[in-house]
């Protein structure tokens, strides 16, 4: 008679990466980040640090993770844009939590999850950013051009999907 195991989802799907890759994975992406928004300034709409934030955080399935992984992503990511320290820092943060909590409950493998999660979680980058520069940065020329904001979601959604199934073939199960 098959036994039946009540083992949690998290602890089924749970992945971890070769330090390399989880060390160079992120680097590679803020500096592609900076460079090619200094190569060509339309290129500046993507998020490449976003992506792989919001990639390890649901892969590691672990909220305290998540949240390192994007704080760590964003203050590197402001050291090197010139944006105040702290900004992307506390905007990946929140975004790696909640990243990895959805991570626990929800089939983040699935192509329209991370289509939806990718979208989603651009929005909501965007909306962060906005709330830290205007309220705790004080900075009142900050406003969201939302069709801008919508069609940088969708651009980092597209790039998204590709760079998730590369790193989905750095993974190893725990």
């Amino acid at each position: 008679m098959p036994s039946l195991s009540y083992t949690s989802r998290q602890e089924l799907e749970q992945h971890s990466f070769p330090p390399a890759v989880t060390l160079l994975v992120p680097v590679a992406a803020i500096v592609l980040q900076v460079l090619l928004s200094k190569l060509y300034w339309r290129l500046d709409i993507l998020d490449l640090p976003l992506i792989v934030a919001i990639f390890f955080a649901v892969s590691r399935r672990s909220p305290a993770a998540g949240t390192l992984t994007g704080a760590a992503i964003g203050l590197a990511q402001d050291a090197l844009t010139g944006r105040p320290i702290g900004v992307n820092g506390m905007a990946k943060s929140v975004i790696g939590y909640i990243a990895a909590s959805i991570g626990v409950q929800v089939d983040v493998d699935s192509l329209v999850t991370r289509v939806v999660m990718n979208f989603g979680f651009s929005i909501l980058n965007s909306i962060l950013l906005f709330l830290i520069n205007r309220r705790l940065l004080g900075q009142a020329e900050v406003h969201v051009q939302w069709v801008h904001e919508l069609i940088r979601a969708l651009a980092n959604t597209v790039v998204a999907i590709p760079i998730f199934f590369l790193l989905d073939l750095t993974k190893r199960p725990e």
